[in-house]
């Protein structure tokens, strides 16, 4: 059997994709070979010697200490796509509550509660809460990734014009697109144009505070800024200073702090993004799938922290080798296997590589001698 541990609830859709025959699922097994997630912390946690792989059901892998696991032999997936619509319908809804004080009228009309001449106050207050239609307005997307790309096509179907950028696009992904959007060279281009900023990358030394003071300044004046996608993103005492100053209309985040709760101009929700019964369903069913491929068959797919590798079983038995990318790997286990390779796929993402090889012959010693290697963080028969 082998041990699959939740750290949080995961969806049963999910997890009754587990053969019962071949999983042992719970919240309390020890010894895991495998771990699924989604929010709970996990960079303090000691892993044992039998766990092989973590399941994010999610995207966002912040909680998880991925490169500490590469170097273990863990492999890290996560379920990209899995919620985009959920967040692609909060961005339209974020982008109303960008456009209008829908949150604040909501809450002065409860004020009414009990009064009088209900009807004639609303009439009368009403206009304090005015604002502005999205339409004909220009939409700005950082990063046009699953999510990204659904809320561009929603703002062409809502009558806006929407310029998108990012530097890592795949030729899939380009496809989904609407052919009216826009394509700019830079991020710096989509904030000089855009009357509303939607932000829908993840936070890497590259993205964390590109929403700062000095980026600010090169936006259009009462700009309207949307972070669905990750807190690290925006500088919040420089959000806070634009907004103070008016250079920033409205900021919506799903990333409420202790900086931004309770401030005029700031919509904090808390974190709703994929918070639907669909996205939590869909997550857990793509990251039990991805699971379950890998710890039977040793096919990587989606996995943040080595490279995506598949190939067709044949031979008596599989090797799974996680390691450093090295130009002569593939020579070296070739070497070290000491018994007959029948089929090997290896491929490098960054400095780590994966290589799954099939075999005939005595595949424990095999991997072995592979774990031996220099290089090898680890290697294990299935």
């Amino acid at each position: 059997m082998k041990n699959v541990l939740c750290l949080n609830k995961i969806a049963a859709v999910g997890t009754d994709l587990l053969d019962k025959n071949i999983y042992n699922v719970g919240t309390d097994v020890e010894n895991p070979d495998a771990i699924m997630v989604r929010s709970a912390a996990m960079h303090e946690m000691i892993f044992g010697a039998e766990l092989k792989a973590i399941a994010r059901a999610g995207a966002g892998v912040n909680n998880i200490p991925v490169d500490r696991c590469a170097k273990e032999g863990i492999v890290v997936f996560n379920t990209p796509g899995a919620n985009a619509n959920g967040v692609k319908e909060l961005a339209v809804c974020a982008l109303m509550l960008a456009s209008r004080d829908i949150a604040g009228a909501m809450k002065w009309a409860e004020t009414l509660a009990g009064t009088e001449g209900v009807a004639k106050a609303v009439e009368a207050g009403k206009s304090k809460f005015a604002g502005v239609e999205v339409k004909g307005k220009t939409l700005g997307i950082i990063g046009l990734g699953a999510i990204g790309a659904l809320v561009a096509n929603a703002g062409i179907a809502l009558g806006m014009k929407v310029v998108g950028c990012d530097p890592f696009m795949s030729v899939d992904a380009a496809w989904k697109l609407d052919p009216a959007v826009e394509k700019a060279a830079t991020f710096a281009e989509v904030f000089e144009k855009a009357d509303y900023i939607s932000l829908h990358v993840p936070a890497t030394k590259d993205t964390k505070g590109m929403i700062n003071a000095e980026s600010i300044a090169t936006m259009k004046n009462g700009v309207r800024i949307i972070n669905l996608a990750r807190a690290d993103l925006v500088n919040n005492a420089d959000i806070k200073a634009a907004i103070a100053d008016g250079k920033v209309a409205k900021y919506v985040t799903d990333f409420p702090t202790e900086e931004t709760v309770g401030v005029e101009g700031i919509v904090a929700i808390p974190h709703l993004g994929a918070s639907t019964a669909e996205s939590e369903d869909n997550c857990a069913v793509m990251a039990a799938l991805q699971l379950d491929d890998f710890l039977r068959n040793g096919n990587i797919k989606n996995s943040v922290n080595f490279a995506n590798v598949s190939m067709a079983r044949s031979g008596d038995a599989r090797i799974c080798v996680l390691s450093a990318a090295t130009d002569t790997l593939v020579a070296d286990i070739t070497a070290a296997a000491g018994v007959a390779i029948v089929g090997i796929a290896s491929k490098a993402r960054g400095e780590n590589a994966y290589t799954i090889i099939d075999v005939n012959g005595d595949a424990t010693a095999a991997a072995a001698n592979i774990a031996a290697l220099d290089s090898v963080y680890r290697a294990y028969a299935i």
